[in-house]
């Protein structure tokens, strides 16, 4: 009989025991110069490098007692019944926008032939016209099936919330297809199929929210960005879905961050790294607009309360203590815009005050440790340039209770 395998994420910094990731595949070197910007790239990583850095990240959750598992392997694994598989192929190909319903058939009997793993890594790299016997003109895209090179950011397409999950309805099309992968593996993989993990949110809403957007500050306080990714309405289904279903959590907090590429999601701009301390971009120091969102159990109705304060009141008021904010590059001008490019605020706690880091954010890492906090850093030369850190590599399925 298969394991149950439940959802239980209540912190950002509680022991991480089982994590997903995606490992970058042939989707990165199916970027072209002339369509990265409609892939939300803004450079080529060499895959063959980028492929080494993400193994050692790999290797360093597993030699701090992580389980890491794999969203390409476990969505193989959840397609193998047959009938899964058909419905599994005409999601993905509806939403791939095939028109023509001739060269739907020949793309879905092309997919179709292939063992399950093989499949999925097909549809992850794309499908160019010519693999399924159309011709190439010059001048039009050559992928009949778009490649999804954002995947290996599983941070975003769900997220882990209690003991439940919010399967995303991601802002730009290009990543809407993402979010199949954890719905087919919640639905019908056989180590999660009954393990009741709830939606809170669920990927067909109309309204956009993003899983790097969501962080767990602790079994009673969440907090959501309001960003160029996640809109209100989203965070507001969210948090009432949640709080009817009788969680822990008592707050959310929506914070409202500028609606710009460079604070794309809040773990882009602040993320928890102990107890006590938070690393963050100065960016987002002056006062902040944060909303807390709270349950009125007796009337059945959300409550919201608006405030305006600095970060560290805020975060030293919900959380209850007072809360260092360890600029990236120590807040200097030119040091902390650079590593703040290469994602140096955003960090992975694998327990309280231990961090997975970019090594070339060196300046803000001798930071980090300086206030005592344990710094694992990797290198990241090729994966950096997806514009994502560590936080945004993995999504967290279980971690332990922190005191």
């Amino acid at each position: 009989m298969a394991m149950e395998r439940k959802i239980k994420v209540y912190s950002e910094i509680g022991n991480l025991k089982t994590v997903l990731l995606h490992r970058p595949g042939a989707e990165i070197e199916n970027l072209i110069p002339e369509h990265l910007a409609r892939l939300l790239f803004d450079d080529i990583p060499f895959l063959r490098v980028a492929r080494t850095e993400h193994d050692n990240f790999s290797k360093v959750l597993s030699d701090n007692g992580v389980e890491v598992l794999y969203i390409e392997n476990l969505a193989a694994q959840a397609v193998k019944d047959k009938e899964t598989r058909e419905s599994f192929l005409d999601e993905v190909i509806a939403e791939s926008e095939i028109k023509d319903e001739n060269i739907a058939g020949t793309l879905k009997n092309y997919l179709r032939a292939l063992p399950e793993k093989e499949m999925i890594d097909n549809i992850i790299a794309g499908i160019r016209n010519k693999e399924i016997g159309l011709s190439e003109d010059n001048n039009e895209y050559p992928f009949i099936m778009e490649p999804m090179p954002n995947l290996y950011f599983t941070r975003d397409p769900f997220a882990s919330i209690g003991r439940g999950i919010t399967l995303n309805s991601m802002k730009n099309h290009i990543r809407h297809r993402e979010t199949i992968f954890a719905k087919y593996v919640f639905k019908y993989h056989q180590e999660f199929k009954n393990s009741d993990i709830p939606l809170w949110y669920n990927r067909n809403e109309k309204f956009s929210i993003e899983g790097g957007d969501e962080l767990i500050f602790s079994d009673e306080v969440i907090a959501i960005g309001n960003s160029e990714r996640t809109s209100t309405e989203a965070i507001m289904r969210t948090a009432k879905n949640i709080f009817e279903a009788r969680e822990t959590f008592k707050t959310v907090l929506m914070f409202n961050i500028p609606k710009s590429r460079a604070f794309m999601h809040l773990d882009t701009v602040f993320t928890m790294i102990d107890y006590d301390k938070f690393t963050v971009h100065q960016g987002i120091e002056g006062n902040l607009q944060v909303s807390a969102i709270t349950y009125d159990y007796k009337n059945k109705a959300l409550k919201v309360t608006h405030e305006e304060d600095s970060l560290e009141r805020i975060l030293s008021k919900y959380l209850n203590r007072d809360i260092t904010l360890i600029r990236c590059g120590g807040g200097d001008r030119v040091i902390g815009r650079r590593e703040q490019w290469n994602d140096g605020s955003n960090t992975l706690a694998i327990s309280p005050g231990k961090v997975i880091t970019y090594e070339r954010n060196y300046i803000t890492n001798e930071i980090l440790d300086k206030h005592n906090v344990k710094v694992i850093s990797i290198p990241s030369g090729e994966l950096s340039r997806g514009r994502g850190g560590p936080r945004c590599m993995s999504q967290p399925l279980f971690r332990e209770d922190i005191k």
